[in-house]
């Protein structure tokens, strides 16, 4: 089997409502509500792993009195390695910039002319290209030009928000074939505030005239009686420049601190082609493609979500390469994310972020085995802490990756976390583990804490509540099989057993006491009482990612998701039961909109768990899951587009369940908060990994030819081709066939 030319596939995403740019390592500009996308250049907010930098930039054209060129944004268009805008200026001309981060913090704005281009001399022939900025005064020092005379350099310092200091060294410099000395830097203070770029408000537009010949001032100094207000800093190059090969404008942004690859990227010549590093993200991945539209696109989506959201490591406390959980103030690696990552990741080629998604919280673990919530880049203050699934995700990486050196570093920081969850979480050894504040699961605003605790929703991340979750108690079930799996093969022969025991004793409760009989459904405990809350919500069907399920269990929860009074929505599955007292759709809690409500919005997290769960039921033999799991997968991944449009894909935090809408109100889309690559992968393909064989077995779904190319497990290379119901696998060289419903298992050699 062939790949699909991967440029095309990234021009098959191409779309004019998107506009978020990455260089894949860190350096990201996506701002969620961007208040000059409609002007040239970047001026809106870029981020340096967690620390906000704006603005960066804008471009006018300048005439030689001085004035600017208007200039009309008559298209705009995107996919995941760029931004084109096509402007239009007087006498027809039209110019095209090309906007792009490539790594180590460098945002290019390129600017070239059209073939139907026509120059008025009169008009544009002593016309410039000229970039600027306006930096706040009071954070910028040094400002000085570079030492060939052609770029703008200046140290500035950036706050997270956590008043987090990181020092970063901008170099603001022309890019493209152009003569060194037609090139002119100048920088100046001024007092007063520019909002958004307008040329007229920059000191140099009252200073062009005055020069000889007119251009920008040559100034470039700091001088003044204060640092308050803002240091302006242009560059300016003859338009004509734009007629041979293009020319444009770049700023690098170079952390001071430990950053090593962004001060080696910064430091190169700046490529013109962003697409090599994407066509080298997606091609180390295996390609997926299938007769429905919406999972093939969703599939290549995950792909530019993963690497728009990827931190190279290197780089402060990031010390592995990771995914971000999402834009803004979500760019750092989250615990109750990294699983996720995990789950995702596996399927490249290079293990390394996969490995990087629990490395980082574990070289960072905290004395008592905790592990901090959140690593920013240069400190640790207020991480605060999230449950996660860390069992499954190992082992999940561990079926395709075979590494012991990972193995073993995960089994020693997750034992001790193991027993820090033991000793605070269930210090009483029922088996069941506390929730301590409706913050920690990442499932905050619900009725499964006001259960316990009537104020949970006003207490906050110091709130003192005490709730056996449900879905944590399954993590550490999860968790306690794989440090028993994990010990056994790294030869610890004393500890398995003890981590056996601690797992029957968790399962005994999660039957005994979680499982209600009469309703059919697993619920939170109440600690002080030792009775079951029974509050539905999506974590109660969590218990299908274990081996503990009777088939009446099974089939009573399948009750629970297709009853449409619970949690059969039209997009599903809700976070809370439909005649949950407190339930809305609409993102509100007790009258209030609130940003992250899980009372009854439809969360791609919860959504990827009870897929997973189901997948899993389907794969140890229950076929009469696989109608309902492939039912949910489909309307899972249909769900994330804009009116179910193939050709707008989204990923936000939740959307309403009745009518799919997402959180737009947010401006939070490409949250990296649940698995559906890996879904996707497993559920239509098929390719189901496993550490001593490859199980070949993909769900009913109704669809047609479904390919997947290059797929690498433990070194081997897997390719399946599906065509309704017949499925060729190719192994290395070896091929064999199955059908849908009959699984295949494949021994490793």
């Amino acid at each position: 089997m062939t790949r699909t030319n991967t440029r095309e596939r990234l021009q098959q995403l191409e779309r004019d409502d998107k506009w978020f740019l990455s260089g894949g390592d860190g350096f990201i500009w996506a701002p969620p509500f961007p208040a000059a996308l409609h002007l040239p250049g970047f001026w809106d907010e870029a981020l340096a792993y967690y620390h906000p930098f704006a603005p960066l930039f804008s471009v006018a054209i300048v005439q030689p009195d001085g004035n600017e060129i208007r200039l009309v944004q008559a298209n705009r268009n995107w996919r995941p390695d760029k931004l084109t805008v096509e402007w239009k200026a007087k006498e027809d001309v039209t110019l095209m910039e090309e906007r792009f981060v490539l790594p180590g913090g460098v945002f290019v704005s390129h600017w070239t002319s059209t073939g139907e281009t026509t120059w008025n001399s009169a008009a544009f022939g002593q016309a410039h290209l000229v970039g600027y900025t306006a930096q706040p005064g009071g954070l910028v020092s040094d400002v000085r030009r570079s030492n060939d005379g052609t770029a703008v350099e200046w140290s500035r310092t950036l706050f997270d928000r956590h008043s987090a200091e990181l020092e970063v060294q901008v170099r603001f410099f022309p890019t493209g074939k152009i003569l060194p000395d037609t090139i002119r830097c100048a920088a100046i203070r001024s007092e007063g505030v520019a909002p958004l770029p307008v040329w007229e408000h920059t000191p140099f537009w009252e200073a062009w005239r005055q020069q000889e010949p007119a251009g920008l001032p040559d100034r470039c100094t700091l001088e003044g009686v204060s640092d308050s207000g803002l240091v302006y800093a242009a560059i300016a190059i003859p338009l004509h420049s734009v007629m041979d090969g293009g020319v444009g404008f770049s700023i690098a942004l170079m952390p001071l601190e430990d950053c090593v690859s962004a001060a080696k990227t910064a430091a190169a010549p700046v490529s013109l082609d962003p697409a090599r590093h994407w066509l080298e993200h997606f091609e180390s991945y295996p390609e997926f493609a299938c007769s429905d539209s919406h999972l093939t696109r969703y599939y290549d989506y995950r792909l530019f979500g993963l690497r728009l959201n990827a931190l190279a490591g290197n780089c402060g406390n990031v010390h592995y390469p990771a995914v971000a959980e999402g834009i803004g103030y979500f760019h750092v690696p989250i615990t109750y994310s990294a699983q996720c990552h995990m789950w995702e990741t596996r399927w490249s080629r290079d293990p390394s972020t996969a490995h990087g998604s629990l490395l980082n919280f574990l070289d960072h673990q905290r004395e008592d085995g905790s592990l901090h919530g959140r690593i920013y880049t240069n400190h640790l203050m207020r991480t605060d802490f999230y449950h996660a699934n860390w069992g499954d995700a190992v082992l999940a990486v561990d079926a395709v990756h075979d590494d012991e050196a990972f193995l073993t570093r995960s089994y020693v920081g997750l034992s001790r976390y193991m027993q820090w969850l033991d000793r605070t979480r269930d210090s009483e050894q029922s088996g069941m583990y506390d929730v301590a504040n409706h913050y920690e699961t990442g499932q905050e605003y619900m009725s499964r804490y006001q259960a316990v605790d009537l104020d949970a929703d006003v207490a906050g991340w110091q709130g003192s509540l005490r709730l056996k979750g449900v879905d944590i108690t399954v993590y550490a079930y999860q968790l306690k099989r794989c440090l028993a799996e994990v010990a056994g093969r790294l030869g610890h022969d004393g500890e398995v057993e003890i981590w056996h025991i601690g797992a029957e004793q968790i399962a005994s409760a999660i039957l005994g006491m979680m499982w209600n009989e009469e309703v059919g459904m697993f619920s939170d405990v109440d600690p002080r009482t030792g009775s079951r809350t029974n509050v539905k919500a999506a974590v109660c069907f969590y218990p299908l990612l274990t081996d503990l399920l009777s088939d009446d269990m099974v089939n009573r929860l399948l009750e629970h998701l297709e009853n449409p009074g619970e949690f059969a929505t039209p997009y599903p599955v809700p976070s809370s039961s439909i005649d949950d007292p407190l339930f809305n759709p609409d993102a509100e809690w007790k009258g209030k909109r609130h940003n992250c409500p899980w009372n009854g919005r439809t969360w791609p997290m919860t959504n990827s768990h009870i897929v997973e769960g189901l997948l899993r039921q389907w794969n140890s033999g229950r076929r009469n899951v696989g109608t309902l799991a492939a039912d949910l997968l489909v309307r899972f991944v249909q769900m994330m587009f804009f009116d179910e449009n193939p050709n707008r894909p989204n990923c936000f935090e939740h959307y309403n369940p009745n009518t799919g809408h997402p959180s737009v109100y947010r401006g939070i889309d490409d949250y990296q908060h649940s698995w559906v690559l890996d879904l996707l992968i497993r559920g239509v393909a098929g390719l189901e990994p496993r550490s001593d064989h490859i199980l070949i077995d993909p769900l009913p779904i109704d669809v047609g030819d479904v390919r997947l190319i290059d797929a690498t497990v433990r070194g081997k290379r897997v390719n399946i081709f599906r065509r309704g119901q017949e499925i060729e696998v190719m192994v290395n060289n070896s091929t064999q066939k199955t059908t849908v419903g009959t699984p295949l298992k494949i021994p490793h050699e």
